[in-house]
């Protein structure tokens, strides 16, 4: 649950030979002036948003939170600006046929508490991670590694009146495919061998935790201790509703060393106060702002802004427990709002050109993207083929209007003045009553979503967590995945990304995900609407700032007067 040129995908080579992942990065795509006189004692601003979950990697997976988690800890690998892996905790990653994997863990590295950090701890980090008892959204990154089946498994039951329960059932503790050979040495056995997995190494999830988070995770998560590049304020440093203190580890040695005295995210249910604060220069930095800022920040910032191209998409999910959207009646009407919306002229009107619509599920920065995947005529604005479409599924099924359609978003996030446009060219071009119901945070869209409560669509956004389709894709759409919070399910999407990761030639795994792509567009479990130009503006009190390949500020690197 996060800007920069393309991202590419790292060729692994294989048939006998090792692969080496990591290497030096390179510096990140800039927005802004020169550097010069920055002060690295500063503490900055930033926008932020209220954590849905207490801050532990495994948990965390909505962006309040991860820009926290990102700072507070480090993994294996870090992403330079461009999506590339850079050894980070890990002196090398081998393999010799992506199947068995050896991770030398570089010497001496430690906890802020002073706790070392070995191979043994990402073992155990990894196993709590997984165990389906300890509830962790992230559970699912592991299912690639040997023996994720009987830690990970969930146990579904039907009751009488049809509901679908899920209760943890694990049938072991711990993973089999993972192993501390000694203090420096971390083997992994993947179930198959996979093109892309030593991209992941670099996302959150992956992130080692002192044994302190193991015994009492949610006393840990409210107060963590990390090894990243920034360390928390003090106890208590999150002020629920309020903000998050981050000060500089003095300690870090890694590849992303803080230009600046610390990190301090204020939350805000609304961009517009936020927008206010940063001309006033009362807030140094965001990357989230109002809608009828998107066609002034130019200049209003003048010389403090940028934009560009990052992994970042939107959707409407349409969950399937919608009656009004099941059965071969409710494909019709989904594929007839997805023609009802003019994505052209929201990008152009309320977007001011900061997105792009959509022609698939991931993003055109990733490599192997295409605009060309059979079925993705379905995002074609034509008002005449809508109306056909929905006069089809009135045929088959009568829609139930006694309710209007109801479209759910969070305000804290800048959404509603663009769901208000799609809700509106909805009740245009189709005839239906429509509503938006506007919730003050995305954990509380996050809530419903969980809770199979929402009474009708709701906007989502995917931000890269590494360099692949299958991110995109697979976490998102695929049976039992973290993100699939509708609980979506296609054998055939399924098989067709199983097959992409057996794949040792990220060639042939791009088509394969891109066939899968197919399987989306027949039963559109959502609809595809934009990719992210990414604009972020900041105060007079920042210098330089610049975003990651996936949108995210790379808070460590803004420098301050």
């Amino acid at each position: 649950m996060r800007s920069s040129h393309a991202a590419k995908v790292l060729s692994i080579i294989v048939g006998g030979l090792m692969f080496v992942a990591g290497c030096d990065g390179t510096t990140g795509a800039k927005g802004g002036g020169e550097a010069n006189g920055s002060n690295p004692a500063k503490v900055i601003t930033a926008y932020g948003s209220e954590p849905q979950n207490p801050l532990l990697p495994g948990a965390t997976n909505e962006s309040g939170g991860l820009r926290v988690v990102e700072l507070l800890f480090e993994g294996l690998c870090a992403y330079d600006a461009h999506g590339k892996p850079i050894n980070a905790l890990a002196e090398s990653i081998e393999t010799a046929d992506s199947q068995n994997w050896t991770i030398k863990i570089k010497p001496g590295a430690k906890f802020t508490n002073g706790e070392a950090i070995t191979a043994r701890t990402f073992v155990d980090s990894w196993n709590f991670a997984a165990l389906s008892t300890n509830l962790q959204n992230n559970g699912s990154f592991f299912a690639s590694i040997e023996g994720y089946a009987e830690v990970g498994a969930v146990n579904e039951t039907t009751a009488p009146d049809g509901t679908t329960t899920s209760s943890p059932a694990p049938t072991a503790q711990t993973m089999s495919g993972l192993e501390a050979k000694d203090n420096e040495t971390l083997t992994v056995k993947l179930v198959r061998p996979e093109a892309d997995w030593s991209l992941r190494l670099g996302y959150s999830a992956f992130y080692p935790l002192p044994s302190q988070a193991l015994k009492d995770p949610k006393k840990f998560g409210e107060n963590p201790v990390g090894n990243g590049p920034y360390t928390m304020q003090k106890e208590g440093a999150w002020v629920h509703d309020q903000s998050i203190s981050l000060v500089k580890n003095p300690n870090y040695s890694g590849p992303r060393a803080a230009q600046n005295g610390g990190v301090t995210f204020k939350f805000y249910t609304d961009p517009g106060p936020a927008y206010t604060d940063l001309q006033a220069d009362n807030l140094d930095i965001s990357d989230i702002l109002p809608a009828n800022a998107l066609k002034t920040y130019k200049s209003d910032f003048q010389n403090r802004n940028a934009a560009q191209p990052v992994a970042i998409n939107a959707a409407l999910v349409i969950p399937p427990y919608n009656a009004n959207f099941q059965g071969e009646a409710g494909k019709l009407r989904r594929q007839a709002l997805s023609h009802a919306i003019n994505r052209e002229e929201i990008t152009r009107v309320v977007f001011n050109g900061t997105r792009t619509p959509a022609t698939e599920f991931t993003s055109p920065v990733l490599d192997g993207y295409s605009d060309s995947i059979p079925g993705n005529d379905v995002l074609k604005f034509d008002v005449d083929q809508a109306k056909k479409l929905w006069a089809q599924a009135e045929a088959l099924k009568p829609y139930d209007a006694s309710k209007p359609l109801n479209f759910a978003t969070n305000t804290d996030g800048g959404n509603k003045e663009w769901v208000d446009a799609v809700a509106k060219g909805v009740e245009n071009n189709l005839g239906i009553r429509t509503e938006v119901q506007a919730l003050p945070r995305f954990a509380d869209l996050l809530n419903l979503r969980l809770s199979q409560s929402l009474p009708g669509l709701t906007s989502t956004a995917w931000q890269g967590d590494y360099p692949s389709l299958y991110n995109f894709l697979g976490l998102e759409w695929s049976t039992g995945a973290s993100a699939n919070l509708e609980k979506f399910s296609y054998p055939e999407f399924d098989r067709l990304l199983e097959e992409g990761l057996r794949s040792t030639d990220p060639a042939r795994a791009n088509a394969k995900f891109n066939q899968a792509q197919e399987v989306l567009f027949r039963e559109l479990p959502a609809l595809p609407l934009w990719y992210n130009n990414q604009p972020m503006v900041w105060s007079n009190n920042v210098l330089a700032a610049e975003t990651g390949w996936n949108g995210v500020i790379r808070y460590y690197n803004v420098k301050a007067k």
